[in-house]
This record gives C-alpha cells, structure tokens and sequence, in this order.
C-alpha cells in the first residue's frame, strides 16, 4: 500500500521542459510526493520564430533547489527533447543514479502565431518538431527504462486544450497537439501490457511565459473573428485586477494525480484542465 502522504516515495520521474513554468511545477509537486527527479530543459533558445525569451540555467538550478527542499535527490541536465542521443544519454545517466525509472512528463512545447499559409517552414517545422517529434524521441528514449524496470508506471503528455479544439492563429500549434492525442493513445494500448498507462492532460490558458497577451492580442485585432474560437477564460480578469490564467501549481496537482496509484485505472484517457472553457 503506497504512503498516503508520499504516494511516490521510491519512484524517480523524468520532466522535460523542467526549467519554468509548468515544468518547474510538476517537478516540484512529484518531489512533495515523493519522487527523485530527472529534470531537463534545453535552457536556449529554439528558434527565432519562437519570440518569448528561452529558459535559462538559473531557473533550471532554481527547480533543482526546490525539489531538494522537498528533501528528494535531483539529476539536472540541459537537454533539447529534439536531440535523441540526448535523451538517451541523461535517461541512462539518471538510472545509474537513482536506479530506476517509473514516471514519465513529458512536458516540453512551444508556441508561435501565424495563420497557416503565411508562416514560415521554419515556424512549422520548430512546432511540430519540438511539440509532436520531441515527444516521441522523449518517449522511445524514456520507455526501454520504465519496462526494463519491470514496475509499470505512469506517463502524463502535456497537450492543451487546442489538442483538442481547433484554434485559429496558431495551426501548427494545434496541430502537434492532437497529434500528442493519437500518441497518448496508441501507447496506452503498446505499453498496457507492461503496466505502464500514459494519459494526457489538455490545460487551457496557463500562467507562463508561453501565454503572449500581446501577440494573442494583435492577432486578434488583425482576424476578430478568431476571438470567438478562445473561451472567455481565457481573458477575464480577476476581481484583484491580475491575470485571469491559470496557476501552474493546478496543472501540477492533476498531473501529480495521473502520475500516481490514485489514478490507477485510468490509462488512454485525455484529461481537460481548463476549468470547463471548452464547454462554452
């Protein structure tokens, strides 16, 4: 019977996209439930098409002091999840470390705006290489580790909510994210028998860097009637007059959720985190 208050303790978890924002979150909660964490970041930028400024060392070290105050061991290291002998390098290196590999976030993403026709390759081929490719060298670098450990596990993909609706001004975006859905799918089903599940969660509207109110805002005001394709949610103002968006600690809890034995029977599944926008 796991440890109510440490349902992890024992476990080593892998987070990508670990530096900041809802990366840092999740590797700081599984640390609160007990987990070790292998945390990476490519701490650089990805492409100029990419405008928002990159993570960087320091916030990757400040997610590492936050999981040792949790009183858990950390393996930190710089990786890009489009460079595969990368990720073989730092899963091989955490599991001489911590001795195993049983949970899985694959959390890394980035986001441009453009309408289909008039962006680039480059702003193409950065999304969906990073998004959609990226997860899946993370994935076939992590999931030899998880079954040769033989104790099953949990692997939570980070899509989004625009992994599940269309969104206009950002197809490239959307587009990798439904891919991460047929992915999340199909492994559910490879990996079952080896007591792995894989679900993913569709956050909308999070708190991060990622979310441009600027860009957001002159693609609106170029194409108005995109507006009516985004909830609501998504701009409304809190009654202290602050963002509206939604705390990464939220996300973490239910990816924290899905990592542990309290979701035990769910696998295949896709989880909205986006405090019901996609019923408007």
């Amino acid at each position: 019977m796991s440890n109510p208050t440490e349902p992890l303790l024992g476990q080593v978890a892998l987070v990508t996209g670990a530096a900041r924002g809802q990366g840092r979150a999740h590797a700081a909660r599984l640390a609160a439930q007990g987990a070790d964490i292998i945390a990476i970041d490519a701490c650089a930028p990805i492409s100029e098409t990419v405008t928002y400024p990159a993570a960087t060392p320091e916030d990757l070290a400040e997610t590492a002091r936050l999981v040792e105050s949790a009183g858990r061991k950390v393996l930190t290291r710089q990786v890009d999840i489009r460079d595969l002998l990368a990720l073989e390098q730092v899963v091989a290196e955490g599991v001489a470390q911590f001795g195993r590999l049983d949970v899985l976030i694959a959390n890394a993403g980035v986001l441009s705006w453009a309408r289909l026709w008039e962006m680039s390759e480059e702003q193409w081929d950065t999304v969906v290489d990073v998004n959609l490719s990226g997860t899946w060298r993370t994935i076939r670098a992590a999931l030899p580790a998880m079954i040769e450990a033989g104790n099953g596990g949990s692997i939570v993909i980070v899509s989004s909510s625009a992994g599940l609706k269309a969104t206009p001004g950002n197809g490239h975006y959307a587009a990798s994210k439904h891919g991460l859905v047929a992915l999340t799918n199909t492994l559910a089903l490879e990996a079952g028998e080896f007591g792995i599940r894989v679900n993913s969660i569709h956050p909308y509207s999070v708190d991060t860097v990622m979310i441009q109110p600027d860009a957001m805002m002159e693609m609106f005001g170029k194409h108005p009637a995109f507006l009516h394709s985004f909830p609501p949610v998504a701009l409304r103002q809190a009654s202290d007059g602050q963002s509206g968006f939604m705390p990464v600690e939220d996300v973490a809890e239910v990816v924290a959720w899905l990592a542990g034995p309290g979701s035990g029977p769910l696998s295949g599944a896709q989880i909205p985190v986006d405090a019901g926008a996609l019923k408007y």
